[in-house]
């Protein structure tokens, strides 16, 4: 997307629990410069990424304004109630907000966060639009640069949505996989308004597209594994995916998509690829 400096892949940190920190170490200096984690003790150890983030930063690995950020705002209905909550669920909503954005600050040891995601739309369209707007109010300060929401695939809430927030949705992170015929109709409005498309699930949730007979063509004939394929098949078509391998030899694979330059998004085997997931 035109003025977010986001890079083509981002090494998401959902389910690495103790092991955080060693993981997004090793992403960090095998070459990933884009961490997605979220104020969510549920499913993320965003203080883990945060030290991670210190050591490779203390270490000279990476400097701080070189690493793309991106953290969530997760509602009380995606909250483990049994564990210590990042805010207080008595509070209004814009109160919520607040207080776990200055817990991921103090997690991530940062002084502003790249993108600020909502984890996802709230029980109303009027509380989503209030917390997204209480969100705006860090972007004023210069403490969060980009906005966005995820796990929304209602294409009239988003565009409704769209239509009210004060600063512009940059990013959608979305479920991108076979059961939601990946996402067509989201991801068309973000290509109309110019908003970054981040997908997830995008390997393990397509098991048939893995086989997809056009697929492993593509795969051979430009070297690749069908993994990276789809990978790059992702950045041909403006989607940034989201990638949380553990082992360092996948890690290096994903990064690896970026130089597999070969690979266009005319080659009539992509179109065909492309007319058959639209098919669904």
């Amino acid at each position: 997307m035109s003025g977010i400096n986001m890079p083509k892949i981002m090494y998401g940190t959902a389910w690495k629990k103790e092991r955080t920190t060693e993981l997004v170490t090793q992403a960090i200096k095998a070459g990933f410069r884009g961490v997605d984690t979220a104020c969510q003790p549920k499913h993320y150890r965003e203080d883990l990424v945060g030290k991670a983030l210190r050591d490779v930063f203390e270490q000279g690995v990476v400097k701080r304004e070189e690493v793309f950020i991106q953290t969530k705002f997760t509602s009380i209905d995606g909250q483990d109630q049994s564990q210590p909550l990042p805010y207080d669920p008595n509070l209004p909503i814009p109160e919520q907000v607040k207080q776990s954005f200055g817990t991921s600050l103090k997690n991530l040891g940062v002084e502003y966060v790249d993108s600020v995601v909502l984890h996802s739309p709230l029980r109303t369209r009027e509380q989503t639009l209030s917390a997204y707007q209480t969100l705006e109010t860090f972007v004023q300060e210069g403490k969060i640069r980009y906005l966005g929401i995820s796990n929304i695939y209602d294409p009239k809430l988003f565009l409704w949505l769209i239509e009210r927030v004060g600063v512009k949705i940059g990013v959608v992170q979305n479920r991108w996989y076979e059961r939601n015929g990946w996402d067509w109709a989201v991801w068309e409005i973000c290509q109309k308004h110019d908003i970054r498309y981040q997908s997830f699930w995008t390997l393990t949730g397509s098991p048939s597209l893995l086989q997809h007979p056009h697929l492993i063509s593509l795969a051979s004939k430009y070297g690749l594994t069908p993994e990276q394929t789809i990978y790059k098949l992702c950045q041909l078509w403006n989607i940034t995916p989201l990638c949380g391998s553990t082992t360092l030899s996948h890690v290096n694979e994903a990064l690896a998509v970026e130089d597999a330059t070969g690979l266009k998004d005319d080659t009539p085997e992509v179109k065909q690829l492309w007319d058959a997931m639209h098919a669904v």
